[in-house]
């Protein structure tokens, strides 16, 4: 499957619910910020990215003719992010900035909006997406679900949005930026067919993820599983004793053997769900840890938006009675079955 062949038209929607580009609406002073690049040196352009998701795009399409900040670091969680002077210092120092959007970034948004006011290009990689290929939980307050990159045919199209801001800035890259996002599609399209064909083995009653926060319903609709979140979108939501209650009933009821714990939250809760579920009777492990709101660490496989997936995709597979290797799509995993 071609993971680019998804329609997903352009919508117009509040800019930070559904992800609008705040440089289209920004105030164009027409001047440089403070230390950046300008389009046509030999300088790299200093880009600001708010996850490591986004970062790794970036760096992989822009390549030498970028230099790339990501603010949100490995076992960060973005819900709960508060920036800091220097992420404030970096937004206003870098010529173009990318963030995710659809409220992932709550905490980060007023610095996003003066960045904007100030002549800052600020995008967001969402800005493809249409309401149609959004998912809006019942329980977020008419918002959308943020984990839009837990479907690799969705974060196809951020590919596309961080492809064109860069030759829109840079034209003098634009053969550069069109071969690097080229290459990086065809890596993402192999990533997505190990992932469906891997998946595809785990038994039908199985197709159960429950982890700690409900960062997987873009995964869950892409490949066909039942994905359940102890807390909800946002990890700024609390889990009561109720929730914990229902999750142990379905567990014993669909007969789960194995659920997830997160390398940006916190597993107290999931061993709740163990020890419920093993006072009915029924014995529950933890299947491995899967990277939700942040990658692996820099340097590693794992610490790469591909490695990312390709790691929760095996370790999902091997936990739930699915057929994968331990190291994944291109043997580059290190211990799958441990998780990070």
């Amino acid at each position: 499957m071609d993971i680019r062949t998804v329609s997903l038209a352009p919508v117009i929607r509040l800019a930070f619910a559904l992800g609008v580009s705040l440089g289209l609406v920004g105030c164009d002073r027409g001047g440089e910020p403070a230390g950046t690049a300008t389009a046509g040196t030999d300088a790299p352009v200093a880009i600001v990215a708010t996850t490591g998701m986004i970062g790794d795009v970036v760096s992989a399409i822009g390549g030498d003719r970028v230099a790339v900040t990501t603010l949100i670091g490995p076992g960060i969680d973005p819900h709960l992010y508060q920036p800091t002077r220097d992420d404030i210092v970096a937004i206003r120092g870098a010529r173009l900035v990318f963030y995710n959007g659809l409220l992932l970034e709550g905490k980060m948004t007023d610095a996003l909006v003066s960045a904007a006011t100030e002549g800052r290009k600020v995008f967001a990689v969402t800005e493809l997406l249409s309401e149609s290929d959004l998912l809006e939980p019942e329980d977020y307050e008419g918002a959308f679900d943020p984990h839009v990159w837990m479907d690799p045919a969705r974060w196809a199209h951020a590919v596309d949005v961080v492809r064109d801001r860069l030759i829109e800035h840079d034209p003098g890259g634009e053969a550069v930026y069109a071969a690097n996002a080229e290459a990086f599609l065809t890596e993402l399209d192999a990533v997505d067919a190990y992932a469906e064909r891997v998946l595809s083995t785990v038994p039908e009653a199985s197709r159960v993820v429950v982890t700690a926060h409900d960062a997987f319903n873009y995964f869950g609709e892409r490949f066909g599983f039942d994905v359940v979140g102890i807390q909800g979108i946002s990890t700024e939501s609390e889990a009561g004793i109720r929730d914990i209650e229902r999750l142990v009933a379905l567990l014993v009821e669909r007969r789960v053997g194995a659920v997830f714990v997160e390398s940006t939250v916190s597993d107290r809760n999931v061993q709740a769900l163990i020890s419920g579920a093993r006072a009915r009777g029924h014995e529950v492990v933890i299947g491995g840890s899967l990277f939700s709101d942040a990658m692996g660490d820099p340097g590693t496989y794992e610490g790469t938006y591909l490695g990312m997936i390709d790691h929760n995709v095996t370790t999902i597979s091997r936990a739930l009675g699915g057929e994968a290797p331990a190291a994944g799509s291109a043997g580059r995993l290190d211990g799958a079955d441990d998780g990070p």
